[in-house]
């Protein structure tokens, strides 16, 4: 069978898609482009929001369109919450929740064989069948990969339906992440992202519950400790943290792990106290702020990135001015906006004062103008500046051909490529590069020394 896959939202999905993706290819079967002709489609859905419920509804559906005989699958979170919801959908063949990926294959080769006999499979070329994946899904492989270490949350922020369709907290074994990272390894990944749905709570299952608070995040530091040790693995990345587990201890010994990347991702939701209440945040303002002195502290101009929620119940324009100077007074390097989706099951969707979907949307855009401009100011500061850029690809811009990939920040960086061959080498590998200015407003450009 040759296979496509598209994933939407988080992280923890991008890599539950790629242990789907292998466990296809053990199989015999062929991964492909989402956009190519396939037997199979499988979207890894999202729910987080109203929106990603459409989407992963229209994406479903275009894989319909696109091969009407093709086994439809819809997986995870989306999945979950339609279920609750008591949703059907007769476009779609199989719908495959968050616990019964692993059975993925099984599920879908039973039906493809019931269908065996009453539709023609798309051919598959001899160079195909030996190399099992088309170029199309090779180039979404890059040099990082994504290594889940932590599933379920149990902290039920008011707004949220996650904790609901993903479940009760569970960690991977130590060990098998370091099994896991080092057969990344050994297939050429330089870089892992270590992700989790409540990547802080990583160990509260595997220890007794009464004591983890004193532990100060030490079962995620033995963690990322343990990978560290893993030959071929030269950086690490961390998911999105909870800023609590950001104490004074935590962060000197997170500088004591030098493949750490000084990128951290500390959702923050809102910038006004009253909101942060009402969302069931346990944190102020002050508090966030203490944290990110911490990791000023001890990280060298570190790219701390966030969440924001705009127009939750009952924030008023005095609300949301006190996130917009909040931010300004944290300078993050980049912020993800996401205006407030109402969520049937939370206990914001009960709220009164609910905000008016223009309002929203007018904060949005406010704070995704602020947001472009705080990334401008922290790439500016790379200028002049040597960097480390592990290269991934070689993309055409504007009609020329730049080398790209990103240093340990996270920033993106470009060198133009004067021999393609050469170019081509440097895929995968870490070099040395100095920035000279901005190829536009996502990318630096930069020349080898």
């Amino acid at each position: 069978m040759r296979v496509g896959f598209l994933t939407l939202g988080c992280k923890v999905n991008s890599y539950e898609t790629e242990k789907m993706k292998s466990q296809f290819e053990e199989a015999g079967h062929m991964i492909v482009a989402f956009d190519e002709p396939a037997d199979v489609y499988v979207i890894n859905t999202c729910t987080v929001t109203n929106i990603a419920d459409r989407k992963s509804r229209k994406m479903l559906h275009r894989a319909r369109r696109r091969n009407p005989e093709a086994v439809i699958v819809a997986a995870g979170c989306y999945v979950d919450s339609a279920k609750k919801k008591g949703e059907v959908d007769d476009s779609i063949d199989l719908f495959i929740s968050n616990k019964e990926k692993e059975l993925l294959v099984e599920k879908v080769t039973s039906i493809y064989k019931e269908r065996s006999g009453c539709r023609q499979q798309i051919p598959v070329s001899a160079f195909e069948k030996e190399h099992h994946m088309t170029e199309g899904a090779m180039a979404q492989r890059h040099t990082r990969a994504y290594l889940k270490v932590q599933d379920g949350c149990n902290q039920y922020c008011t707004y949220c339906i996650i904790p609901y369709v993903r479940g009760p907290l569970k960690s991977k074994e130590i060990g098998e992440a370091v099994l896991e990272a080092d057969a990344l390894a050994k297939e050429g990944i330089h870089e892992v992202v270590v992700t989790g749905i409540h990547l802080s709570s990583y160990g509260v299952d595997l220890v007794d519950a009464k004591h983890f608070l004193e532990l100060e995040g030490k079962p995620l530091l033995s963690l990322l400790d343990a990978i560290s040790r893993v030959e071929g693995i030269e950086r690490i990345r961390l998911g999105s943290l909870e800023p609590r587990i950001i104490t004074e201890d935590f962060v000197k010994k997170l500088t004591e792990i030098p493949k750490i990347c000084p990128q951290f991702h500390l959702s923050l939701q809102s910038g006004c106290d009253d909101t942060l209440r009402r969302m069931n945040r346990h944190y102020t303002t002050k508090d966030y702020l203490e944290r990110l002195d911490i990791l000023r502290k001890y990280f060298d101009h570190p790219a701390i990135t966030t969440d924001i929620i705009v127009g939750f119940p009952q924030e008023t324009e005095e609300d949301f001015e006190a996130t917009c100077a909040f931010v300004k007074k944290a300078a993050f390097s980049r912020i993800h906006v996401f205006k407030y989706s109402r969520r049937h099951g939370t206990m914001a969707d009960a709220m009164e004062g609910q905000v008016a979907e223009e309002k929203k949307a007018e904060r949005s855009d406010a704070l995704l103008g602020m947001a472009a401009e705080l990334v401008r100011e922290y790439q500016d500061t790379f200028l002049g500046n040597e960097e480390k850029v592990l290269f991934e690809e070689i993309v055409l811009i504007d009609g020329e051909e730049y080398l790209t990939g990103y240093n340990e920040r996270y920033v993106r960086i470009a060198v133009p490529v004067e021999d393609k061959e050469q170019a081509t080498r440097f895929c995968n590998t870490i070099g040395s590069v100095r920035v000279s200015g901005r190829l536009n407003g996502e990318i630096l450009l930069s020349y080898f020394e």
